[in-house]
């Protein structure tokens, strides 16, 4: 089995865990194709999903379930990293591009209006576009957002560049346990960070911070939820950054949580979190 092929059966079979019945579709754009699972009631708000980087639209595994009780949940993978997506069109410059791609998508879903939520880079982006089109929102829920409210951490990029440069699933590991103190539990998780080593990305965009003036303007009803443990920025004074640029936001921090493993390490405290705030 090639290394690609690897990587998609680690990807379907994290998919296969989902404790809920889910459908998928490919939703074509000038950019590529965008895979989307989709479960929970037809009538439900819905609640659109951006996963972080390297990580994919199978991570809310843990989530789901919470999540698609109410709500119709469209689970993304990102336009230009790893996944079932497929960047095979325009070319993705920056973050105009990707809140373009997310206006397409949310055309073609028929989503008039959706809660958005985003971990990571996947709330970077998430960020983005409510500070794009507000009108289409309803809540936005930023997971341990990064490079939004404050700069990255240089310990944190030192680690991380062996793994872009020169990915191997040891180094997938190492990284990941250094950030979070601990190996996943799920055993079919590890086996799918470990086949991410060798799958295919065309382009993760450069994250620039919004501006301070952009963001104070922001009228999307926000959380902002941090992880206690985080190693990608300085936990307290991304806290600050956002209560002082997002003065209307809820910003709270999840304690004994790490940054890659928010989704999936504390599902708990994180779907209980959730529910309050999109309800």
């Amino acid at each position: 089995m090639g290394d690609e092929a690897v990587f998609f059966a680690a990807y379907d079979a994290v998919l296969r865990q989902w404790p809920v019945e889910v459908h998928s579709v490919d939703v074509p754009s000038p950019y590529g194709s965008t895979r989307v699972h989709i479960c929970g009631p037809e009538d439900g708000a819905p609640v659109v999903l951006l996963p972080g980087g390297g990580s994919t639209s199978v991570v809310w595994f843990a989530n789901v379930k919470a999540l698609a009780s109410a709500h119709r949940v469209y689970a993304v993978d990102l336009m230009g990293d790893i996944g079932r997506s497929v960047h095979d069109g325009a070319p993705l410059r920056g973050a105009g591009d990707l809140v373009a791609w997310l206006d397409m998508l949310f055309d073609t879903l028929g989503l008039d209006r959706a809660h958005l939520c985003g971990h990571s880079y996947g709330a970077w982006i998430a960020l983005n576009y409510a500070l794009h089109a507000p009108h289409r929102l309803g809540r936005l829920a930023l997971l341990d957002p990064t490079n939004c409210f404050a700069g990255m951490s240089p310990r944190y990029l030192m680690h991380g560049l062996p793994v872009l440069l020169k990915p191997t699933a040891e180094r997938v590991r190492a990284f990941h346990r250094w950030e979070t103190g601990r190996t996943p539990e799920d055993p079919v998780w590890r086996a799918f960070l470990d086949s991410t080593a060798t799958a295919r990305r065309s382009k993760v965009v450069a994250m620039r911070r919004p501006r301070a003036q952009r963001l104070r303007a922001c009228t999307v009803p926000a959380l902002v939820l941090l992880a206690e443990h985080s190693r990608v920025h300085d936990v307290p004074r991304t806290a600050a950054a956002a209560r002082r640029l997002l003065p209307e936001a809820s910003v709270v921090t999840l304690p004994d949580a790490s940054h890659h493993s928010l989704p999936t390490e504390r599902p708990a405290e994180l779907n209980r979190l959730m529910a309050e705030f999109l309800a």
